[in-house]
């Protein structure tokens, strides 16, 4: 009271009395009186005043004290924010009480987590650290990269052995693709533990090198780092992605019993094995589960669908309670029709579907577009933007069937408008002038092309990604790229597709020319080209092993070319080993 007196009595009052007395009343437990205070404070804050008043808000921080203290940071003077770190960090703190940044980053709000960062300088703590690197993990886009990496870069010595800081570093450089230098953070780190080694084979994962993931299973091993449930997750996704049924049950039979029962991994293994091809031993695993949630009823309609059992996703999304269908039970049912060709059954629960969301909207275009049914796809994109803004995936489902069409005026007209609405989303504008050279291509307009998808791709200033085709033998994950003699079998490999093309001739398979996408150089074939498609070389590899395996699985990370699938399906249909089964993805 006497403080409070004398300060009332004070006719000029300074920022040093204006601080002295907030430090008293936060000190006696009176904070929201400095907020009484401040609304009476005729001069303006300075660094020191700031910095209390900061803090009084991270201490109340209820509507009233955010309120303020972000219009405080507002409002703060420019030399504050670059060199005056007692300021900063008060500030900081703040923010961090009010949940602002971690609210952002797990809002994926990632630009406004950022402007944050970028608008306070400061010295950063291991939290900090760790916040916005999920931030520019979760951004990934140029701003993120720069922000990042630079933070990383000049990240002090003694924060690079917090594993909790390193595994956030780790995982934000795999979003950015940068894998070689999240292998240096993760070969550098001497105290590695679960969390780390989750990092990383999460980053092979989103990276496209999921059987590196096994790789590091096996160090697990040798360094008795024991997996938990987020780790089998990951690996069940790597298995997901490579889409090998022997290597799923190899990692299956290492699952302890107590985790493969858990309600997360059951669904997982449903959508693995489903991915797989064993919708047998999907559908087991669904049937075992008694108190089946949405997640689970979804991931066995997906499982139907990227099987070509239309009937039967249809059939269980109609067995599954009305009170457990979502947006995604909707659009697997929507996709599993569309694979199918179903589309009078598509059409039927489309309409019946209340509340239709964008995806909902582009799956049922995927479906009419699959089967040329493109004026009642444009119509449906026409109603959609009336009150929405174009959304891109509905375009390229147009341009994918229009490509399958061979209709070259709509795949150019196509195109141009995606250019036209979306001009920075480059690495779909590459893949969609991928597919319009395609076209080109199967009209046996190579040069067009070929000129068409180079100046596009420099244009864009965006790669290709590259066709990749994988199958297992023996124990070990093998890959090619198109026309790849890096196998040391590799001339064996060569003379297989040479003696499998030359007997299916004679049963009358005709290489299918309209796959052909780059200009015929001298020297070369028809036959010679789409001989060196790497979805053959993986083929023929099985059948020059001994024994020919009794079960060959191939995958790829791209659309199956479909002369190679049609090689596959001629052999289904002449060899008297009629054991082999191929599943091509």
């Amino acid at each position: 009271d006497s403080a409070t007196r004398l300060f009332s009595s004070t006719a000029n009052k300074s920022n040093y009395i204006y601080t002295a007395m907030f430090k008293g009343l936060i000190s006696n437990n009176m904070t929201e009186k400095v907020f009484d205070l401040l609304d009476e404070m005729e001069i303006k804050p300075d660094s020191f005043t700031l910095a209390i008043l900061f803090k009084a808000c991270a201490e109340l921080a209820n509507d009233r004290a955010i309120k303020i203290g972000r219009k405080l940071l507002d409002e703060m003077p420019e030399n504050y924010r670059n060199n005056n770190n007692a300021v900063l960090n008060s500030a900081m703190h703040m923010l961090m009480k009010f949940g602002d940044i971690q609210r952002y980053v797990e809002n994926k709000m990632f630009e406004k987590a950022l402007d944050i960062f970028e608008q306070i300088h400061l010295n950063f703590d291991s939290v900090t650290y760790t916040v916005v690197f999920n931030a520019c993990a979760g951004l990934a886009n140029d701003r993120a990269i720069k922000i990042g990496q630079k933070l990383f870069d000049e990240m002090p010595e003694n924060y690079r052995n917090d594993n909790v800081v390193l595994s956030s570093a780790l995982h934000m450089l795999m979003k950015f693709g940068d894998i070689q230098n999240a292998e240096r953070i993760f070969r550098s780190n001497k105290k590695k533990d679960i969390i780390t080694y989750n990092a990383l084979i999460n980053g092979y994962n989103l990276n496209d090198e999921s059987s590196k993931c096994f790789k590091i299973l096996e160090e697990m091993r040798h360094e008795g780092i024991v997996p938990n449930d987020i780790t089998w997750n990951i690996l069940i996704g790597a298995c997901s992605q490579i889409g090998m049924i022997h290597r799923c049950e190899y990692i299956i039979d290492r699952i302890p019993l107590d985790i493969q029962n858990k309600r997360q991994i059951q669904n997982s293994l449903i959508d693995m094995r489903g991915k797989c091809g064993s919708v047998e031993k999907a559908q087991i695993a669904f049937k075992s589960i008694d108190d089946r949630d949405t997640v689970t009823y979804n991931t066995m309609i997906n499982a139907f669908g990227l099987n070509g059992m239309g009937s039967e996703a249809i059939q269980l999304y109609k067995q599954m309670p009305n009170y457990l269908r979502d947006e995604v039970s909707h659009i697997c049912v929507l996709n599993a029709c569309s694979h199918s060709g179903l589309v009078h059954e598509a059409r039927n629960i489309f309409d019946e579907i209340t509340f239709k969301t964008e995806k909902i909207i582009t799956i049922m275009i995927d479906s009419l577009s699959r089967l040329f049914l493109f004026d009642e796809a444009q119509k449906l994109i026409d109603n959609y933007e009336k009150t929405n803004k174009p959304y891109l995936i509905m375009y390229i489902s147009l341009l994918s069937g229009a490509r399958n069409n061979r209709n070259r005026h709509l795949s150019e007209k196509i195109y141009d408008r995606m250019k036209y609405l979306f001009p920075n989303e480059k690495q779909h504008l590459v893949s969609g002038a991928v597919l319009v050279s395609n076209i080109y291509s199967s009209f046996g307009e190579h040069q067009l092309a070929t000129n068409f998808r180079s100046n596009q791709i420099k244009e864009l200033r965006t790669n290709v990604t590259k066709g990749l085709s994988w199958t297992q033998i023996n124990d070990e994950i093998v890959q090619f790229t198109a026309h790849d003699n890096s196998h040391p079998q590799a001339s064996e490999i060569d003379s297989e597709i040479g003696r499998m093309t030359s007997e299916f001739i004679q049963h009358g398979y005709k290489f299918d020319s309209s796959w052909i996408t780059c200009e015929i150089k001298d020297g070369e074939t028809i036959q010679s080209v789409l001989c060196g498609h790497s979805e053959k070389k993986a083929i023929a590899l099985n059948f020059i092993q001994r024994p020919v395996p009794k079960f060959i699985q191939i995958a790829k990370n791209l659309r199956v070319c479909g002369d190679c699938r049609k090689l596959a399906f001629f052999h289904l249909d002449y060899s008297q080993q009629c054991i082999y089964c191929l599943y091509l993805r």
